[in-house]
Formats: structure tokens, C-alpha cells, sequence
């Protein structure tokens, strides 16, 4: 008997998709917590990203819970670099998650994340926070700006999950 894969199912989160050395997010930090080292211009190569593996590889391929809603922030970032739909929806409030959630990296009109600004982060009570932030990416040759103020909610279970956001043109 033969068996076929679904090609509608979700590929697991710790897809084998080629993971990279550097850590896409960069290890971003807000604004007003930055070492000066972290304050950067582009290209310094005194300030180096940390590594996938100790940063948000730890949540996306490694099960670990994101101890903040900064760093669940941040692994999500990633993941949309890398394409992680699991993951995204297994970090996404339920009842806010879209059905129709796909980030394709090899979609041809899918983005390519060219950097993430932690703006602000606020923890508002032990199960509320949030997190300003600023995506940069690019699509169809044109540069592009994301930036969003996004709600976080810890569950019973102890997992932050991102819930919704407001988009700014600031």
C-alpha cells in the first residue's frame, strides 16, 4: 500500500529547512536597553548577531518556551524569515490565528526580511505584554517598512503566544 503526503498539511516546526549560522533577528533589543556596542550602524562587524542556536533556535527547532513575549517576538521574526509556518501558528493566539496563514518563502511575491528594530517593550502584568517593533523587508525590488505595536498574552499552559497588533505608519 501506498501512501501519499497530504500537500495540505502543515510541515512541523522544526522543519528541515536549512537554518542559518547568524540569528535573524539579530539579537534586537529595545531602543533604551541597547549597549552602545548594539547601537550600530549597518555593516560593523564589531556587532556581530548571536547564533541561531543560542538565540531563537532554541524556541523554534528546540521546544523551549519563550521566557517573554520580547523573545517570542524575535523567533517570530525569524520565523518568517526561515518560513516557519508551524511555528508562527503554534505561537499564535487561537482565536486571532488567520486560517489561511502561509508564509512560503518561495512564493515569488513573498517577502525578504532584511532586518528587525525591537522599538519598545512593555510588560504589563505577568500575562500582557507588548512589543513595538520595526521589520524591514523587501518585495518586488521595493524596500519596505513594517512597523507594529503587538499584543502578547500568556496562556494557562505558560507559553506567550502573539494575539494582534496595530500597524503605524510612523
Amino acid at each position: 500500500m501506498t501512501t501519499h503526503a497530504d500537500p495540505n498539511a502543515e510541515k512541523p516546526h522544526a522543519a528541515a529547512t536549512q537554518r542559518p549560522e547568524a540569528c535573524p533577528c539579530g539579537g534586537a533589543v529595545p531602543e533604551a536597553a541597547a549597549q552602545p556596542a548594539q547601537k550600530h550602524k549597518r555593516g560593523n562587524a564589531s556587532a556581530q548577531a548571536p547564533r541561531f542556536s543560542d538565540c531563537c533556535g532554541r524556541y523554534i527547532d528546540g521546544g523551549a518556551p519563550a521566557p517573554r513575549a520580547l523573545e517570542l517576538m524575535r523567533s517570530r521574526y525569524s520565523a518568517y524569515v526561515l518560513g516557519d509556518t508551524g511555528y508562527l501558528r503554534a505561537t499564535w493566539a487561537p482565536h486571532t490565528c488567520p486560517a489561511d496563514l502561509d508564509v512560503d518563502r518561495g512564493a515569488p511575491d513573498s517577502p525578504r526580511w532584511l532586518g528587525l528594530q525591537i522599538k519598545r517593550f512593555t510588560p504589563i502584568d505577568d500575562t500582557h505584554a507588548e512589543v513595538e517593533f520595526v521589520a524591514r523587508y523587501k518585495t518586488g525590488g521595493r524596500a519596505h517598512r513594517l512597523h507594529e505595536s503587538s499584543r502578547f498574552l500568556r496562556g494557562d499552559d505558560g507559553r506567550w503566544r502573539y494575539v494582534d497588533g496595530d500597524v503605524s505608519d510612523r
